[in-house]
């Protein structure tokens, strides 16, 4: 029987966030609503009713230490994170419970683990950034993949996504990463990320069928080249992003996501391909679903049922991969993903 928890979600309100409030209540638990604007918490009350309001601000550390009483874990879904992780992060450890997020930012994951580390681990807690479709996925993929592999040359993860229509929230991120890139590019590579100015290159991915082969645009960086070097020895991770994805999020006028389904799902699909290189031999897994932002939410929140019931292998700031059973976290979400991997994967 599962244990009703009290979760803070910390921009409620937001697309994503949204999800992750119906997310915890479809499992039991009773969300807490957290977020700076109190119109659009009290609107959200329409749609979830019954549901605590909280109004507070990461710029009032007072307002997030009443926000997170009584809450037994918060998760993080208010970008850009750059702004909301640090002070987040802090609330959670005052309080003494768990913190989630779904960062994308890169430079705001590399805050949280650069930061925090070690007071999270003296602390005895977890805190887990990026706990979303970019970072936990691919993270949870290539942790899977690697198996009984203790090192790796190099771990590619292709994106193939059927459309990109993007948040506000997506938006606003992405302007504040290369604002603090100065415009630059980053990758993984030769152990360490690297700032540059060359242009990306596009070339051929085969994704499975039936996708098929699909341009798609080289070191379209994300969170997995922090969260996958964070605990895995791998010398490169790179990432590739399909080329009309890429277009749709870049449009001048970009349109967000419309829902389709009863869960508020947009029509959008992914392929997430992962393959990984050691040594000359191969591995390959791939995990397909729809919509990037709504399979956030049971990341998210399956990650808090683990971590408050000690289903964790780690304490500190820890990635998806470092601190769960990656095989077991992928098979728990079996109604939202469909994961196939070579012969040679669990070996």
């Amino acid at each position: 029987m599962t244990t009703v928890r009290n979760v803070a979600v910390y921009g409620a309100y937001g697309h994503t966030g949204r999800f992750v409030v119906a997310e915890l209540q479809e499992r039991g638990h009773v969300p807490l609503l957290l977020g700076r604007n109190r119109d659009r918490l009290q609107a959200l009350v329409r749609d979830f009713p019954g549901l605590e309001v909280r109004q507070a601000s990461v710029d009032d550390p007072g307002s997030l230490d009443r926000a997170l009483d009584g809450a037994d874990a918060v998760i993080n879904s208010a970008g850009p994170f750059a702004s909301t992780a640090g002070p987040m992060v802090e609330a959670a450890l005052r309080a003494g419970i768990p913190y989630v997020d779904v960062a994308a930012e890169i430079e705001a994951n590399v805050d949280t683990f650069t930061h925090f580390t070690d007071e999270a681990r003296a602390a005895g807690t977890v805190v887990v950034p990026a706990m979303a479709f970019f970072g936990a996925l691919g993270d949870l993929l290539v942790t899977t993949a690697m198996g009984d592999w203790t090192t790796a040359d190099e771990v590619h993860v292709a994106y193939g996504l059927s459309s990109w229509h993007p948040t506000g929230g997506t938006l606003a991120s992405g302007a504040v990463s290369s604002q603090r890139r100065g415009g630059r590019r980053v990758r993984f590579a030769d152990g360490r990320l690297q700032y540059h100015d060359h242009a990306l290159p596009t070339m051929e991915w085969s994704f499975p069928s039936p996708l098929g082969s699909q341009t798609v645009i080289g070191e379209f960086s994300m969170a997995d080249i922090v969260t996958v070097p964070s605990h895995l020895d791998v010398s490169e991770v790179r990432t590739y992003m399909t080329t009309n994805a890429a277009s749709d999020l870049f449009s001048p006028d970009p349109a967000a996501p419309a829902a389709v389904d009863e869960r508020g799902r947009s029509a959008q699909t992914f392929t997430v391909d992962v393959l990984i290189r050691s040594a000359g031999a191969e591995r390959r897994i791939t995990a397909t679903g729809q919509d990037i932002y709504a399979i956030s939410a049971p990341l998210a929140v399956e990650a808090v049922e683990r971590i408050l019931t000690g289903r964790t292998k780690a304490t500190g700031v820890v990635s998806a991969g470092a601190v769960f059973d990656a095989p077991d976290f992928l098979d728990a979400l079996s109604a939202h993903l469909a994961v196939h991997t070579s012969a040679d994967v669990r070996s």
